[in-house]
């Protein structure tokens, strides 16, 4: 390698590698903190419930959680609201959590086709392959919106309540460029998804694209590990023993238990994703370093009420099920929250069948659609554990609950049976049970005989407030996890000297009589990689000609460890390295820009500078598809 190649990049002859190098800093040169935050606000943005919650930074210990929110659900607590969002007629932002369910269902059938309402949209970033700008949503009524557009108003709407209740707070007008803001988000997302959100906070005047630093986006079963290993004894439930830990002084950690060395299990479920992460914890000042690379997958408990809407089908009619929910949007809605407070009260014991509500307008618009009753279509189905109640509900025998968790749960255990045959992950000693969906009895009961006490399974009490209150420490000192894993392979395509035996004679390329092999994976890190917090990755090009402005570099990413060449199967092109070289030109005879790639944090970032002249080269790296 230490002969510089005339690098064809895919397309782009003009970039020759010069000397790989893998530097770690060391802390003294770490690059300053930038401007001090006076507070830091997390906001949890989930599938189904979001919220935020802040700290001071004069007072890290004190977390706050946002104040009540207007207009909660019977039975459901109201620390966050729904990620529900309603838009005018117009397409102008109205309403967002309660308030916008509330006024949505209020609205007249008629007028409510108009309205555009949005809900459990966060899934989309995960679930969109080429992820971009440009990407739609739809709402109840059917009508497609951009994606950035909803984002971007569902954080505006946060930065708004946050900034009042700290103006309230501090008797005055609170500062925005006084806040580190913290946005959480699934670790199995991809990067395209961690920068579409970064892209919408800049959308929503959240924090400024000059300013980028004022944002830090952390990874939800990060958040939870933080806020987990300094919980206090009374603050969980031990499922092992199935009590609130007492008896013990109160100011022990986790079991007065997690010590130097320890290994513990984050097991993440939300509404949209479920994701796994591994710890071990670093005293004495109890960094983390993460040990196997985080996975997980759509398997929140939103996949329960797609298995109701499935039930629906198979009873009523597919035909009749997207009909109504295109022609009865809020009444859709209505059922749909109905059944969410019922699926709250599954339990593997349970013997009294569950009953839900059906909207008088399911029943008014099903009589219309077929000719006959609700009832006469229960009976004739062969759904068996769903009958008609004389009450006008749909009663459900706990059976038939149970089976629409079971796929969810089958995947989730499945996933954590795989984790656990890992030799990374040996010896764990607890395993956080955290996220919304973690309060389900039929999943704790379902983790619980996977493990038959290998670990034991602790749930904290504010349960769904770990990951918030997380993200606050998190804000307060990012730098607590000090070692991650790198979840994919990424490098970029280069020429290398070909070498007979070697290299596969259809990769030869001759150029001005030297001998050169294309394709070729230069790894900048492979996938499970460790890689250190603050840890370089250096790569040198040279412009093709000295008058050219940018240089492009495509880089490309796998999920598989070991990659010889970007044309393997598995190896997809992910994004764009831009190097501005746009007046940096000098009378050197060869211009080299050294490009510093960081991979040891929640995102990726790229700096660059140009050897000869020493002055900085604006890099960027993108990984949104345009």
């Amino acid at each position: 390698m230490a002969n510089p190649s005339p690098a064809k990049s895919m397309g782009d002859p003009g970039i020759t590698p010069l000397s790989p190098s893998h530097t770690q800093q060391n802390d003294t040169d770490q690059v300053p903190s930038g401007p001090s935050f006076v507070v830091v606000v997390a906001i949890d943005f989930g599938t189904t419930s979001s919220g935020y919650a802040y700290a001071f930074t004069k007072e890290p210990e004190c977390i706050h959680t946002m104040r009540r929110w207007e207009g909660g659900d019977p039975g459901v607590s109201n620390q966050k609201t729904p990620t529900t969002i309603l838009l005018t007629p117009d397409r102008k932002f109205h309403s967002f959590g309660y308030a916008a369910r509330d006024f949505y269902h209020d609205l007249d059938p008629s007028e409510s086709k108009q309205w555009l309402y949005l809900e459990k949209f966060k899934m989309k970033l995960h679930t969109t392959a080429n992820l971009s700008i440009e990407t739609d949503l739809h709402a109840a009524n059917g009508k497609r919106v951009k994606a950035i557009d909803i984002f971007a108003y569902a954080l505006a709407f946060f930065k708004e309540q946050a900034i009042k209740e700290l103006s309230d707070q501090t008797g005055g007008e609170f500062d925005n460029n006084d806040v580190r803001w913290v946005i959480t988000v699934p670790a199995i997302w991809k990067m395209p998804a961690k920068q579409f959100m970064r892209e919408a906070a800049y959308k929503s005047g959240l924090v400024s694209r000059e300013n980028p630093e004022q944002l830090i986006i952390a990874l939800e079963p990060e958040a939870a590990s933080i806020y987990c290993r300094k919980l206090r004894l009374h603050q969980m439930v031990d499922l092992g023993t199935n009590t609130t830990q007492n008896g013990c002084s109160p100011t022990e950690n986790v079991g007065g238990a997690i010590t130097q060395g320890d290994r513990y299990v984050v097991v993440d479920c939300g509404g949209g994703t479920v994701d796994l992460t591994v710890h071990q914890i670093r005293l004495p000042e109890g960094h983390l370093k993460e040990l196997y690379k985080a996975s997980g997958g759509p398997y929140g408990s939103i996949g329960i009420d797609y298995e109701f809407e499935k039930l629906l089908c198979k009873i009523f009619g597919q035909d009749f099920i997207d009909q109504f929910k295109i022609k009865r949007p809020a009444a859709w809605v209505d059922l749909m929250i109905a059944f969410e407070s019922r699926k709250r009260a599954a339990a593997p014991e349970r013997t009294n069948p569950l009953n839900i509500n059906l909207p008088f307008s399911f029943i008014d618009y099903y009589k219309k659609f077929r000719g006959h009753s609700v009832e006469h279509a229960l009976r004739k189905s062969n759904v068996d554990f769903v009958k008609w109640s004389s009450q006008g509900m749909l009663r459900m025998n706990p059976d038939a609950m149970n089976s629409l968790f079971k796929p969810t749960i089958d995947h989730i255990i499945q996933h954590l049976t795989e984790l656990f045959e890992k030799p990374e992950v040996s010896d764990i000693k607890f395993l956080f049970l955290v996220g919304g969906f973690a309060e389900s009895l039929l999943l704790q009961q379902a983790v619980q005989d996977m493990l038959q006490g290998r670990s034991r399974i602790i749930i904290p009490h504010d349960v769904g407030l770990t990951i918030l209150k997380g993200a606050v420490l998190f804000g307060l000192d990012p730098s607590i996890i000090k070692v991650r894993r790198s979840p994919l392979t990424y490098g970029v395509g280069v020429l290398n000297r070909f070498v007979e035996g070697k290299h596969p004679p259809e990769k030869l390329l001759v150029k001005d009589g030297t001998r050169w092999c294309t394709d070729v994976l230069d790894t900048f890190i492979a996938a499970d990689q460790s890689v250190a917090l603050g840890e370089l990755v250096k790569r040198s090009y040279t412009p093709a000609k000295p008058s050219q402005q940018v240089i492009v570099i495509h880089v490309y990413c796998s999920e598989k460890e070991k990659v010889g060449f970007i044309s393997e199967p598995g190896i997809r092109k992910c994004g764009t390295l831009r190097l501005d070289v746009s007046g940096t030109e000098s009378t050197a005879p060869r211009r080299e820009i050294q490009t510093l790639m960081q991979f040891g944090d929640t995102e990726i970032r790229a700096m660059a500078v140009d050897v000869s002249t020493g002055r900085t080269v604006k890099a960027s790296i993108d990984f949104l598809s345009h």
